[in-house]
């Protein structure tokens, strides 16, 4: 089942993220996030400020839940929202704005390689679609067939978004690359 990251699900959300140490060193998926310069960078000042950012609906995801207990998610935001993507110049010297982003694709450790990833994107479409829909634009790892370990692959890979009919645009920095698709 999926579900929008809203106050109502921050709980489950917030449980998920705690069982894995706040996911990639404490981010709290804010990485891809504008944050405010004076603010303190440290595992309980993530886990607020994200609170905070869900509390104004300043930040989105579709959640994939089993039962009640929330094990993964898509994260995804109009640009505005999720500026700080890498090699920000390259990519928006190579194409206009998108109308929203999907930065972040993370699934628990106990569900990985069961299809979750590819439920999280789909969903994370569904409510792109409902609110408007438009271009989305992704930054998955282009893998080339080479096998990695899933703890590193931060927004999927090319192969899933291929799946869900986003088009391969160009190369991204050194290993990942830009899709994008309509809605």
């Amino acid at each position: 089942m999926i579900k929008p990251l809203n106050t109502e699900t921050w709980d489950a959300y917030e449980k998920l993220i705690i069982k894995h140490h706040g996911v990639w060193g404490g981010c709290w998926c804010l990485s891809f996030h504008d944050k405010p310069k004076e603010r303190e960078r440290s595992y309980e000042a993530n886990r607020i400020y994200k609170k905070s950012l869900v509390e104004n609906n300043s930040t989105h995801a579709a959640l994939v839940f089993h039962d009640e207990e929330c094990i993964g998610w898509c994260q995804y935001g109009q640009p505005a929202e999720l500026p700080n993507i890498y090699h920000k110049k390259e990519v928006e010297a190579k194409n206009p704005l998108p109308d929203y982003r999907i930065t972040c694709i993370f699934v628990d450790r106990d569900y990985r390689n069961q299809g979750i990833s590819s439920l999280a994107l789909n969903g994370a479409l569904d409510l792109i679609k409902q609110n408007g829909g438009g271009i989305v634009e992704s930054y998955p790892q282009d893998t080339q067939g080479k096998t990695y370990t899933s703890s590193f692959l931060y927004n999927s890979t090319r192969q899933i978004f291929e799946r869900a009919g986003f088009e391969y645009i160009d190369t991204k920095g050194k290993n990942h690359c830009i899709m994008r698709i309509k809605l």
